[in-house]
């Protein structure tokens, strides 16, 4: 097969001018993406709950995670002022919860109750927990770092990196003293915006050598 009819085969596009298509692929292709169910609080006690699908471990030691925000959000502007958030996992159980909870609503909503979400007080930081995550994870800001493209210019996104300082895992998760993401019934982002996958069984490799 020549170059010239292999390149039939592959729709390619610079993401600058436009995909072409339907819906833009990028978010699909990246994925399926973890959610960061994320809790936070204002230095006035008002408590935000949003999910973001930006997110990903990045350090085991200091464990470090990061999640992205496009614009100036409201678990933004909470975590610049405290510097202190909960990342929860979302699960088959509460994944409707989440999904309520990320509703465009006034700053002062507090989606803890607008979503009938269950909480527990957190033992380091005053951002709550949510009590259905079967894992929940206290963090102290690290940086927030407003992100740039290859010409130096600002994005409309700004990168959370966070340090773990303490993680809660129920019971019913581990197994043989590991954690098991299909008990948990993680639910991941698989692209387009009404697009969920859930776990439910995992397959393992061994690493040669």
């Amino acid at each position: 097969m020549s170059q010239q009819d292999a390149h039939i085969n592959w729709h390619s596009f610079d993401p600058a001018i436009g995909h072409g298509l339907k819906h833009d692929p990028m978010k699909a292709i990246v994925a399926p993406r973890p959610i960061a169910w994320i809790a936070s609080v204002n230095r006035v006690g008002q408590h935000n709950l949003a999910p973001y699908s930006f997110f990903n471990l990045v350090s085991a030691s200091p464990p470090l995670l990061i999640f992205s925000s496009d614009g100036s959000k409201d678990s933004l502007r909470n975590i610049k002022e405290t510097g202190e958030f909960t990342v929860n996992l979302v699960t088959q159980d509460n994944v409707a919860s989440m999904n309520q909870s990320s509703a465009f609503v006034a700053p002062e909503v507090d989606e803890f109750e607008l979503a009938q979400v269950p909480w527990l007080a957190s033992d380091v930081v005053l951002a709550r927990r949510v009590a259905s995550s079967p894992v929940n994870m206290e963090c102290k800001l690290v940086e927030v770092k407003l992100l740039q493209d290859i010409h130096g210019q600002p994005c409309n996104a700004s990168m959370v990196i966070g340090q773990i300082v303490r993680v809660h895992i129920h019971q019913h998760c581990l197994q043989d003293g590991l954690f098991s993401i299909v008990k948990a019934g993680t639910v991941a982002r698989a692209g387009y915006a009404s697009d969920y996958v859930a776990v439910d069984r995992v397959q393992e490799l061994v690493r040669p050598g």
